[in-house]
């Protein structure tokens, strides 16, 4: 079993983190909890199953021995979870690598490309003797049983891509509770929601291209921002090209208050697959010459991920190896996609490519 602390105490650290945590008593005891104010740690603390058992941290007010570096100096914390403000993360990541525990950080891996690259560059060149902490990053979509079926059956069915589409959008409500934290109320970090939510429908995307052996290369589009409480924009719209030349679209936006959904489809030569969070769909080419295609609908219950995402990391830490779904690595093409989309939009939809 390994020690582990909670840093953050935000409604996804609340929600998600904390009992995924808890659901793997296996892997995992909870040791402490971390949070910028006294008040939101220890409120954490208390929600846990074992209050008087974890430890509480914070900055405000300042305290002797109760800061985020006593917590890292403890010996009984082998690991961290961090769910912090995109824009603190980096730095807190670091720090915790740097103490030499494993970290399972919240996505995006940072605020922009140039942050992310210079952290993940900085782990890499960690030394790997006697045993560089485990660095992983979350992206609880990669783990969602509905995603994971959708890309078995683009494998099953086969074909070469013929064309694919991303459409995801919601109409975020003045009420809505991640709106009216300040840090997202009024966003330092490029993109507001696009960025935060957006990472999400830009990995399932690529994991189910990725299925079919494609990757995005290139993209062009346009940004807008329709509400004026989600700045700096909350929609994009995009043309994208595979390194394979094949060319779908790209379409996200948390501002359209008549319509809603999401839905990833790839098209093949061979059939095709829809995928919504409960519901996959798989077309293929009906036996008899003439007749339409034929449709197998499977649907699922509501899971989030998370709790797997966090046992993953530590079966990671157990094997000394991070999940393949949560290497910095991926969370970076992530990101990458993401930040390509806003840059062609606020260029007047100029050609961006994708590094990979």
């Amino acid at each position: 079993m390994v020690g582990i602390a909670l840093l953050g105490a935000g409604i996804f650290a609340r929600k998600e983190h904390l009992p995924a945590i808890e659901a793997s008593p296996a892997l995992f005891e909870l040791k402490a909890v971390y949070s910028r104010s006294q008040a939101s740690a220890e409120a954490l603390a208390a929600a846990s199953r074992s209050p008087a058992s974890v430890a509480v941290y914070f900055d405000e007010p300042a305290a002797a021995g109760k800061s985020l570096d006593d917590l890292l100096t403890r010996a009984d914390v082998a690991a961290a979870v961090v769910a912090l403000p995109i824009l603190s993360q980096p730095a807190v990541v670091q720090k915790a690598l740097a103490a030499g525990k494993h970290v399972l950080s919240e996505k995006p891996v940072a605020g922009d490309l140039a942050a992310a690259r210079e952290l993940v560059a900085w782990y890499t060149a960690l030394p790997s003797a006697p045993a560089r902490p485990i660095f992983a990053v979350a992206e609880n979509f990669r783990f969602w049983p509905s995603l994971l079926y959708a890309a078995d059956e683009l494998r099953r069915i086969g074909g070469h891509v013929a064309t694919f589409s991303l459409k995801m959008h919601q109409f975020v409500k003045p009420d809505n509770n991640y709106l009216n934290t300040p840090w997202r109320k009024t966003p330092e970090h490029q993109g507001g929601f696009v960025l935060d939510g957006g990472v999400h429908f830009v990995a399932a995307l690529r994991l189910l291209l990725g299925a079919t052996g494609h990757e995005v290369k290139q993209l062009v589009g346009f940004s807008g921002l329709l509400e004026a409480r989600l700045p700096p924009v909350d929609t994009v719209t995009a043309v994208a090209l595979t390194r394979g030349g094949k060319t779908g679209t790209i379409a996200i936006s948390f501002g359209t208050e008549f319509k809603a959904g999401l839905e990833v489809e790839v098209v093949t030569t061979q059939g095709a697959v829809v995928w919504e969070p409960k519901k996959v769909r798989t077309f293929t080419r009906a036996a008899g010459e003439g007749d339409g295609p034929v449709e197998v609908a499977k649907t699922f219950a509501a899971d989030s991920g998370v709790a797997a995402e966090v046992a993953a990391f530590g079966e990671a830490i157990a094997a000394g190896a991070a999940d393949p779904r949560q290497t910095p690595e991926e969370a970076l093409k992530d990101l990458e996609i993401l930040q390509r989309l806003l840059e062609s939009g606020a260029g007047g939809a100029t050609l961006q490519t994708i590094q990979g």
